[in-house]
């Protein structure tokens, strides 16, 4: 995927980057059948209070209903197009099947309109056909990859994101994720070939505030320039130091270094090795 730049006219485009859209149908609606209203909550949980912070506004979506299961097995489909979901980092496929189904799935590095996808034990090992863990060959770069048998790709969802498939023991394989981590993922569980596609959405420049807003994102005002009453930090006659041990969120708690994750989760026997900084 190319990344596209414009002349400076303005100090908003100065610096602004947007994807060259490489291989997407720009001019195609959604599939009606297969998007939902998506209402917005502002980060805001059932007694309306907000839970997490920074979110509101931004433009209105439809949801596109992802195949995540890749359920319909032993089954052909041909890739119809590539669309831009604006739900996701990821750009998606439209898949129609022998019977007339059509599907969404996450589009792939070297998926194209025109290719045949299939979900099947005997499936080829190329972009876009969905095996289980049992059927692919060690060394595999893999993407939504199931936790749990039939739930669906869990892992690995992100645009240009990738996994590989390190060994297999048992009814358990070893998986190399994103992150650095290794771990344990049990061989009946799905998973997609090749690499996630649209690799350079991270190399994009929003350019200015009001890209963020339209997207939903929320200003992250910093706490030093509050007052003692919203945050630790703030208050002080100029620039003032944090005054206590170390930084904090705004409820008081450690902000670099704190481990927040439970001593005793369930899934930490599955990891290997943790992940890498």
């Amino acid at each position: 995927m190319s990344v596209k730049f414009y002349k400076p006219t303005t100090p908003g485009r100065r610096g602004m980057s947007v994807s060259g859209f490489d291989g997407v149908d720009k001019k195609a609606r959604p599939e009606r059948s297969l998007t939902e209203v998506l209402k917005k909550h502002s980060g805001r949980n059932s007694y309306g209070r907000i839970t997490v912070r920074h979110k509101g506004g931004g433009e209105r979506r439809k949801y596109r209903i992802i195949d995540f299961k890749r359920d319909k097995t032993d089954v052909a489909g041909t890739v119809l197009r590539l669309e831009y979901d604006p739900n996701r980092s990821s750009f998606i496929a439209l898949i129609e099947y022998a019977d007339k189904e059509r599907r969404y799935i996450i589009a792939p590095v070297g998926l194209k309109a025109g290719d045949e996808v299939l979900s099947s034990e005997k499936a080829d090992i190329k972009p876009g056909n969905c095996l289980p863990i049992s059927a692919i060959p060690v060394g595999t770069t893999i993407h939504n990859i199931e936790l749990n048998p039939g739930k669906g790709g869990q892992l690995v969802r992100g645009a240009g994101t990738q996994a590989q498939l390190m060994a297999k023991e048992g009814t358990l394989a070893q998986v190399r994720l994103p992150s650095g981590e290794y771990r344990y993922i049990r061989i009946n569980c799905k998973a997609t070939i090749g690499q996630v596609g649209n690799i350079d959405h991270s190399n994009i420049n929003l350019g200015k505030a009001g890209r963020s807003r339209h997207m939903g994102i929320r200003p992250t005002v910093r706490g030093s320039v509050m007052n003692p009453v919203d945050h630790p930090h703030g208050g002080g006659e100029g620039k003032s130091p944090v005054g206590r041990p170390g930084p904090v969120t705004p409820w008081g708690k450690p902000a670099l270094g704190y481990k927040t994750r439970k001593t005793k989760n369930r899934t930490d026997k599955f990891i290997v090795k943790r992940r890498t900084k």
